[in-house]
This record gives C-alpha cells, structure tokens and sequence, in this order.
C-alpha cells in the first residue's frame, strides 16, 4: 500500500516535470524563428500512435497480467501528459474554424473519458469493494437469495409470541412486517439506487439502515436480532447495487474512448495532411 500511495505521489510530479520540459523546449523551438506547433503537434501525433500501440498491445492478448497492468501504468501518464502537449499546440485557445472544432471536441472527449476510466480504476483499487471480474449472473442469483432470506427472516414469528396462548402479542412482528412492507421488498425486488452509487453516495442506504435502527429502540431483543439480521442483508444488498452499477461503468466507458480515439486518429491524419499540403511545411 506505501509503494502504491508513493507511486501515486510521484505521478503527478513526474508529468509536471515533463509538461515543463515540453513547454521549454517549444519555447526554445519558437525562439529560432521556427513554427512550434511542428514541435508540439509531432508530439501529440507520436503519443496517440503509442495509445493507440496500447490497445492494440491489449487485445493481442500476448502479455502477461503484470504487462498489461505495466501498459496501463504508461498509457495513462502519457494520456495526461498529451494534455500539456495538446494546451501548447492549441496556444490555449479555442479553434477557429469547423474541422479544428472537431479536432479539439475529439481530444477533449477522449481526455475526459481516459480520465474517467482512470479514476474508476483508481476508485476501485483504493476502496477495495469490488472484484475486478463480476459475474452478473452471480449477482443477480446472490440478489433473489438475499430477497428470500428477507422474507423467511420477517416471516418467522418471535419467541415470545409463539409461546403465548393467553395474551395477545406484542406488536414487534407486525412493526416488522410494515417496515418489510413499506421499504424493503421492493428494495430487494431488483437492483436499485443506480444513480446514487455512480456518485458514490451513501444516502439511500442510510435512509434504509436509520429505518431499521429506529424501530430497533423500540422492540425488544428478540425483534431486534431479527431487525439486525435485516440490516446486514440491505447492507449486503446495497453492496451488490454497487458492484452492478461499477461493472456497467467500467465496461461502458471504452464504448466511448475507444471509438473517440480511433476517430481522433483519423482527423489528426487529416489535418496533417491538409497542413502540410496548405502551408508547404511553414506556417
């Protein structure tokens, strides 16, 4: 965990210094009367042809683990540094004309969704709630035993009930069922919250949990086992939500960079071309 948190610590600085180096030298490049956007925009060309070099590399499916966990490592720091490259060619400013538009959404979209996906890595790494291979099916199968294990657990009548003949019971099953009723048969009827956990907020399950702890107080001990066998299957539950809601993301985000890159790539060639044919190698 200390080598990941240094590793982590010196990434940051590692592209600074390299930012730095890049916009010195297109400094330099400007100085000797020369167009820098050569300098910069051959950087830029260079680092998605590696990007590009990375997905290739991956769905090979010729490297190892460790390899592939090596590439990621690369790919994403020189994703961020291209963010420095691409500030420099631009002369951070806003494009002029419609394909230069096009340009500039293509690498916007493309830096913004690599930097998505690096932060659901880095998310799920660090909080460890997830596996990194998920099985729907099952979680869907875990999901209808959870939902069954509810209703036996709200079903089954207390001690003290059962055993009294001559006085009425206590009123703690039935404050169960409409607590079952009124909040968690639909919440165990499929998956739920979708919206809060892409956030990763807390709030739907604590409305659930503060439910169940404030009929906890006024029961006795027998419904409050069963109340606190309740709360650890919601909490289970909403784990499973998460886990589902994770796993689209982490699948459904390469259907937007992949597809943006390779369109990135096509335009970039494009405006090669066209800079080269329009300017004559000077701009």
């Amino acid at each position: 965990m200390a080598g990941y948190l240094r590793s982590e610590t010196l990434l940051p600085a590692l592209i600074a210094v390299l930012s730095g180096i890049l916009f010195w030298l297109v400094w330099i490049y400007g100085n000797s009367l020369r167009d820098p956007r050569y300098l910069d925009g051959w950087v830029l060309a260079g680092g998605m042809c590696l990007q590009v070099c990375f997905h290739v590399a991956t769905k090979a499916g010729r490297l190892s683990p460790k390899a592939v966990s090596r590439w990621r490592g690369v790919h994403v720091t020189l994703g961020l540094f291209l963010i420095a490259a691409f500030l420099s060619h631009s002369n951070v400013s806003l494009p002029d004309s419609g394909f230069e538009w096009a340009l500039w959404a293509g690498f916007v979209l493309v830096t913004l969704s690599g930097i998505f996906g690096a932060t659901l890595a880095w998310s799920s790494k660090v909080g460890n709630r997830i596996e990194q291979n998920i099985d729907l099916d099952r979680l869907e199968i875990r999901r209808r035993a959870l939902a069954r294990e509810v209703d036996a657990a709200v079903a089954k009548p207390s001690p003290a009930a059962a055993a009294s003949t001559i006085l009425p019971p206590l009123p703690y099953d039935a404050w169960i069922l409409d607590l079952h009723t009124n909040h968690l048969r639909d919440f165990f009827q499929g998956p739920r919250n979708a919206a809060a956990h892409v956030v990763c907020s807390p709030r739907p399950l604590e409305r659930l949990t503060d439910e169940i702890d404030n009929l906890s107080r006024f029961v006795d001990e027998n419904a409050q086992g069963k109340l606190a066998v309740l709360r650890h299957l919601v909490i289970e539950k909403d784990h499973l939500d998460f886990a589902r809601v994770r796993h689209a993301l982490t699948k459904g985000w390469l259907f937007v960079h992949v597809p943006a890159t390779y369109a990135l790539i096509v335009l970039s060639v494009l405006h090669v071309v066209v800079a080269y044919a329009f300017t004559s190698g000077a701009w």
